[in-house]
């Protein structure tokens, strides 16, 4: 019995990490979250741990405001579609805030948001 409940429990921890994969998890951002940048680079661009779907993938840049300062071109790179990324131009010093929803190929929606300040 016991022998049986530990082989499961093994199975489990293998079978559990490898399953979980494919899942859409921010990895990393450029800007990073929380810094303060200058000058701002010409993308935004964050980084998952598995495959998008290009069509239900989306990133917005947005002011202090709540208002779009993005250039609307937010794209899942095809080169690798783990990575989405939007184009911003000059913005002036302040603080952003980053909001991204994705959908892995394994349909598993993944949502969050991030900030970075603009410094003079």
């Amino acid at each position: 019995m016991i022998q049986r409940c530990l082989c499961a429990v093994v199975l489990a921890l293998t079978i559990g990490p490898a399953s979980a994969a494919p899942h859409g998890v921010l990895e990393r951002t450029e800007p990073r979250a929380g810094a303060s940048v200058k000058p701002l680079p010409a993308q935004v661009r964050l980084w998952f741990t598995g495959a998008l779907e290009p069509a239900y993938s989306r990133v917005q840049v947005l002011d202090a405001a709540g208002h779009r300062r993005d250039l609307g071109d937010d794209a899942v790179d095809p080169a690798n579609r783990a990575l989405l990324r939007v184009s911003v131009p000059a913005l002036p010093p302040g603080p952003y805030r980053v909001v991204w929803r994705v959908l892995s190929v394994d349909s598993h929606l993944t949502e969050g948001e991030f900030s970075f300040r603009v410094i003079p």
